[in-house]
């Protein structure tokens, strides 16, 4: 995707600081790069710390890949930052659901242009007790069902040991290594030509959170849980803190 000009050199500029502060707080080992797609296409990785942005920004910017995320539409209104974030084409994320279609659409030119586009299928961060990836949201299935997107899982590990999952402080001694690795496009072929009704979205998602699931699995070397967690089933908010000792 060809930035503008002012576009670009925000980019540069927050580049020049985050990147050194990203290589000071932790080792770095990145896998699969060469299965990033040369056009546009959703990055669906897991979401399980504050900081998980950051990480898959760093690694996309490196690749000279622009990353653009849907981002709280709250963020927008901070000073300084709602600047960064307007001019960097990030895209505002309203909870209603003509909110959410603007959203969407938004992403959706950012990718037919040639962009990276970051969704995290999850919506917040997992609600599963040891952080496996939890039921997903259809939002990427849908924008890649409806236009041809690809959609490259990702997962990663190791920046919650720097910031724990609603953590209010850094842990940065040992220095931590973040590990991760960039799937193969997800094979939606099946889905092709379906109404894209609820069971049709929800079964590609199921199939795309099977993929991330199972890229964290290998970076972990465990086995993820025979069921995903669904935070309804649990008496949880889709969307917020939550206290994660709480898990009714």
């Amino acid at each position: 995707m060809k930035e503008t000009a002012k576009s670009h050199a925000t980019f540069v500029t927050v580049a020049g600081i985050v990147r050194p502060v990203m290589n000071l707080l932790m080792r770095k080992k990145w896998e699969g790069l060469e299965k990033l797609p040369a056009g546009g296409f959703i990055a669906a990785p897991n979401h399980c710390t504050e900081i998980d942005p950051l990480v898959v920004g760093h690694m996309l910017y490196n690749q000279k890949r622009m990353p653009h995320f849907l981002a709280k539409a709250s963020l927008f209104k901070v000073p300084v930052l709602g600047a960064i974030l307007r001019s960097t084409k990030q895209i505002p994320v309203e909870r209603t659901t003509a909110g959410a279609n603007r959203s969407l659409q938004l992403a959706k030119e950012i990718v037919d242009e040639g962009g990276a586009i970051i969704i995290y299928p999850e919506g917040t961060l997992t609600r599963d007790p040891d952080l496996w990836p939890m039921k997903g949201h259809t939002g990427a299935a849908r924008m890649a069902l409806e236009s041809g997107i690809p959609v490259v899982p990702m997962a990663h590990w190791g920046a919650q040991e720097v910031l724990p999952r609603y953590a209010k402080r850094l842990y940065l001694f040992p220095r931590k290594t973040s590990r991760l690795v960039v799937g193969d496009p997800v094979d939606l072929s099946a889905f092709e030509g379906r109404p894209l009704d609820r069971a049709t979205l929800t079964a590609a998602t199921n199939v795309i959170m099977n993929a991330i699931t199972g890229l964290l699995a290998g970076l972990r070397g465990e086995q993820p849980p025979a069921e995903r967690w669904d935070p309804a089933a649990h008496n949880q908010p889709t969307h917020g803190r939550i206290d994660p000792d709480v898990t009714t």
